[in-house]
């Protein structure tokens, strides 16, 4: 699955007349690029929620004929769901019980995806997140094993969750926005009472119970495109 119903607010004014997805970096639209690269490392089934100027994404996957692989649209423009609502709304396209990738429109890294997906095989988790050494506000936080305990926001303090008191032993790390999920987390999903949600808060609330482990590639190197300054270095990268 991508990612691609945000807003892109960080990256108006370019944002007020197209969809996030559709912004270019060395002439080709973010979105085109990760399909690219989904493809190189064999995916060939990708789910695309869609909701800021929706329309102009379906139209360039008509003019590129959805780059000659099955490529389906999970349509929220009346009602975006965040990252956990987006998610369960797609949950009828993964009906092969099989593990699979969500990867944010934004993101350019260097990630393996082969090697994430079987990584991810060998734990057997609920979830593998890739995860860096990057400065950020909002850190993931780890165990010496990589399992997931918590979560923070050095800017404000905030901890998730409230009770945890052990977090100077704990690793902080940022998270890349590329993740490999088990079907099992629909059956979770579905007991999620609000229709929008973050996958962030989701996991946090599971952290007792499934395993959700975070994920170090070699040499990892990633670019989160957010904002209108990084469009810029996207070109280098």
């Amino acid at each position: 699955m991508i990612f691609a119903a945000g807003i892109g607010t960080r990256l108006k004014p370019l944002t007020d007349t197209m969809p996030k997805a559709l912004v270019c970096v060395g002439g080709k639209p973010l979105l085109e690029h990760i399909i690219l690269k989904l493809k190189l490392f064999g995916f060939n089934e990708i789910i695309i929620n869609i909701h800021h100027f929706g329309e102009q994404i379906i139209d360039f996957l008509n003019k590129n004929n959805n780059f000659d692989i099955k490529i389906v649209i999970s349509d929220e423009r009346d009602s975006l769901l965040d990252t956990g609502g987006g998610l369960r709304k797609a949950a009828w396209f993964f009906d092969d019980n099989k593990p699979f990738l969500v990867h944010n429109v934004d993101i350019f890294s260097n990630v393996d995806l082969l090697k994430l997906y079987d990584n991810h095989l060998k734990n057997n988790t609920l979830a593998t997140l890739v995860v860096g050494e990057r400065e950020t506000q909002r850190y993931f936080l780890f165990d010496k094993k990589n399992y997931l305990c918590g979560w923070t926001n050095i800017a404000t303090g905030e901890v998730k969750p409230a009770n945890l008191h052990y977090i100077n032993n704990l690793q902080k790390l940022a998270f890349a926005g590329i993740q490999i999920l088990s079907t099992d987390v629909f059956d979770l999903l579905e007991k999620v009472e609000q229709t929008k949600f973050s996958l962030t808060d989701f996991y946090l609330q599971n952290i007792e119970n499934k395993c959700i482990k975070g994920y170090i590639p070699p040499d990892f190197k990633m670019l989160d495109i957010g904002k209108i300054d990084a469009l810029k270095q996207a070109e280098i990268f």
